[in-house]
């Protein structure tokens, strides 16, 4: 279908093109161009601005910085009538706007009144065809104004060049060999670049054009001449963060030396999506319309009335998806460096498939890549962005192509992408919509990458060999088993409450559990994993063991447990929620023992009981906490350790069971446990001394914790 952008001059195209459709009987009828006057009105939303600025938002958190409440700098490129530029400049009263321009006029305001400025951007906003010539100069501060594009020089006073960090001369820039004394003219090609490497927080780009490349690029590299003379260096721009609403600002180069430099940037692709995500669900919204329509069941003026009255949750639902795949990129971040390994294997795996051309891309090449091995550097935001977008097209590719789609576990994924109204009421009409598994491919594989992160399904593949289908059907389960859904959430509402890093740990947490909890399934439950039957069978006992943990786990588990929460609460997170994320890291025992229960018909607290117990006695928690941090550079060592925890934790579920064997009804732990070594051999006895050794040990690597799980299996074949 046709995606308008319905700005200056093509308002009324979509209806041209709807009406053809309509003619040609066109299944899509009205849905064939979006945004028509029977539709969606991104300017009037102003979508794709407040889309972008859910990631100016993120930036800005992670800076410690609110942009709703908080006073900060902003330079840009556009004017108050634009779509992107508009409606981004009015997104918080905190803005202080020191200078901007588009193709007509460059504006400049050195010290400006956050409140009373914001006041007249409105009322430019809401002027037909304003200009910046029409910003009121009375609210302009002293040494600021508005200066046609064509004039030949502009004067500089000083408070432009202390609010634009002007030091040199006009065609020098900042710290570069021949700076002289301040200029106190420029020509508008002078001044424009100037504002493009002011230091605000913030540069904000709503206009048409590319201003920013790398330095190892060329004016004739960019394609865009009408901007060669303005154009800056990424690596000299001087801003905290970069905003792009508008397409092509940068180029790929100049975002990724930018933010090697430092700089806080996504991709226009990440930033301005609302956008085209606005169009596909009223693209599909009227689908769906259509046949409740055909039905009998509303007319054309209902019709046209309800897709009004669902304008605010359309927006709602596509900016959540804006935030959810910052948060994503955010998580990145953090462990980019550590993760570049796993980056570059994922790389060549779409290499080798013919998915990814790296040169094309501006991903990094090999030699590249060893240069940041060397210097401790993992991918940048735009390249992370880029990858993020390949590992969800990689996957899309194959769900739609299998039967997940249609499995009724996650028909939930359909019924949510619609807003409410639709939820209630139609949804007979959505089980037939003719897009139905391509909405549901659409929203599992924002889900799951956005919580298992780029590399999350690939290294879960490498480890297990399993089909991606399969591995996101485990991954649906452990997410609902262990509610992450919820934690992503819950992270979400302490934005501006609780630092950045803390939303990130809490993410994470939830990410990990989720992650342990697929390979769990994807070893013990029959494949492919039935996710209503897993859930069924494991979410209501995990809840439970999790809720006991506190009280059952021992010695350092229990210390760290009681030092995470408290590190949590500290930081502002909720007590309730604090405490859950707290248990995480050792959450994934609450589906052992959830299975030694049901199989052989015990308590959960018994079994939690023994299980904790051994843990304790036998240093089986100290082991795995020593396999967890062995190395995983490469894919193999990554294996080997995977291989090796998933092997110890089975055979301590199996030791547990052997134990609740021993004893008699109502007797604790350790009376079974003592009981369970009257029965033994005088070999098992040995093996339990040596596991003790082992623990209370130094020894943390590979072949001391390769004898560990060998002595434990073989006590257990003994017994």
């Amino acid at each position: 279908y046709l995606v308008v952008a319905a700005d200056k001059g093509t308002a009324t195209f979509s209806d041209i093109a709807n009406e053809v459709a309509i003619s040609y009987g066109f299944w899509l009828g009205d849905a064939f161009a979006s945004g028509g006057s029977v539709g969606y009105d991104h300017k009037a939303m102003g979508i794709t601005a407040r889309g972008a600025w859910e990631s100016v938002k993120r930036h800005f958190r992670e800076m410690e910085q609110d942009t709703q409440t908080q006073d900060f700098t902003v330079v840009g490129v556009g004017d108050m009538s634009g779509d992107v530029f508009g409606n981004g400049m009015l997104l918080s009263e905190h803005i202080r706007l020191l200078a901007a321009f588009d193709h007509r006029h460059i504006f400049l305001d050195p010290t400006p009144d956050a409140a009373n400025s914001y006041v007249e951007r409105r009322r430019l906003f809401d002027l037909p065809r304003s200009s910046w010539a029409d910003y009121d100069a009375r609210l302009i501060s002293e040494g600021g104004g508005v200066w046609p594009r064509t004039a030949k020089s502009i004067p500089i006073p000083a408070q432009i060049r202390a609010a634009l960090g002007i030091e040199s001369d006009p065609g020098v820039q900042p710290g570069e060999d021949g700076a002289s004394e301040a200029a106190h003219s420029m020509t508008p090609a002078e001044l424009m670049k100037a504002i493009l490497l002011a230091p605000a927080d913030l540069l904000w780009n709503g206009g048409i054009g590319t201003y920013v490349k790398a330095s190892t690029e060329n004016h004739l590299d960019v394609g865009d001449r009408a901007n060669d003379a303005i154009r800056v260096d990424g690596s000299a721009v001087r801003c905290k963060v970069v905003g792009e609403g508008g397409n092509l600002g940068c180029t790929q180069l100049g975002r990724i030396e930018y933010a090697l430099a430092g700089g806080r940037i996504n991709t226009d692709a990440i930033d301005n999506s609302a956008g085209v995500d606005t169009s596909d669900h009223e693209v599909n919204i009227k689908i769906l319309l259509n046949r409740v329509r055909d039905d009998g069941l509303i007319d054309d003026a209902g019709r046209s009335a309800l897709l009004a009255e669902m304008t605010d949750e359309v927006g709602a639902l596509v900016l959540a998806d804006n935030y959810n795949q910052n948060a994503a990129l955010a998580n990145e971040a953090i462990y980019s460096a550590q993760m570049l390994d796993v980056d570059q294997r994922y790389m060549r795996h779409l290499a080798r498939q013919g998915r990814l051309n790296r040169t094309i891309e501006f991903l990094p090449s090999e030699r590249i890549l060893s240069e940041r091995f060397r210097d401790g550097v993992g991918l940048t935001g735009p390249e992370l962005s880029v990858l993020l977008a390949y590992s969800k097209i990689e996957l899309a590719d194959v769900l739609v192509d299998s039967r997940l789609p249609d499995d009724e576990a996650v028909h939930h994924v359909l019924y949510d992408y619609f807003p409410t109204r639709l939820r209630d009421h139609y949804r007979e009409q959505m089980d037939d919509h003719p897009l139905r598994r391509e909405i549901v491919t659409t929203g599992l594989v924002n889900t799951t990458v956005n919580i298992a992160g780029i590399t999350g399904v690939f290294r879960l593949q490498e480890e297990s060999g399993a089909a991606l289908d399969d591995l996101v059907r485990a991954h649906v389960a452990s997410c609902a088993i262990f509610g992450v859904q919820d934690v992503w959430a819950q992270a979400a509402a302490l934005d501006n409450v609780v630092p950045a890093s803390v939303q990130a740990t809490m993410r994470l947490e939830a990410t990990r559990l989720a992650e342990r909890s697929t390979r769990w399934l994807l070893l013990h439950a029959a494949q492919p994993v039935d996710i209503s039957e897993e859930v069924s069978r494991y979410r209501e006992g995990a809840a439970a063991v999790i809720a006991m943990l506190p009280q059952q786990m021992g010695g350092n588990d229990v210390q760290a447990y009681s030092d995470r929460r408290t590190e949590l609460e500290s930081d502002g997170v909720p007590a309730d929620q604090a405490a859950r994320i707290a248990t995480f890291p050792k959450a994934i025992a609450a589906l052992d023992i959830v299975k030694v229960a049901t199989e052989h018909r015990h308590t959960l607290r018994e079994v939690g009981e023994v299980y904790h117990f051994l843990a304790e006695e036998l240093a089986l928690s100290a082991m795995l906490e020593r396999i967890i941090a062995l190395p995983r550079g490469g894919r193999w060592q990554a294996i080997a350790r995977a291989t090796l925890r998933d092997d110890f934790n089975a055979l301590h579920a199996e030791l547990t069971a052997d134990v609740l064997q021993c004893g008699a009804d109502g007797d604790d732990a350790k009376a079974r446990f003592e009981d369970w070594k009257t029965r033994t051999a005088d070999s098992q006895r040995r093996a339990v001394a040596m596991l003790g050794d082992i623990g209370s040990g130094d020894a943390q690597d590979l072949a001391t914790l390769v004898v560990a799980v060998r002595v434990l299996r073989g006590m257990l074949a003994q017994s």
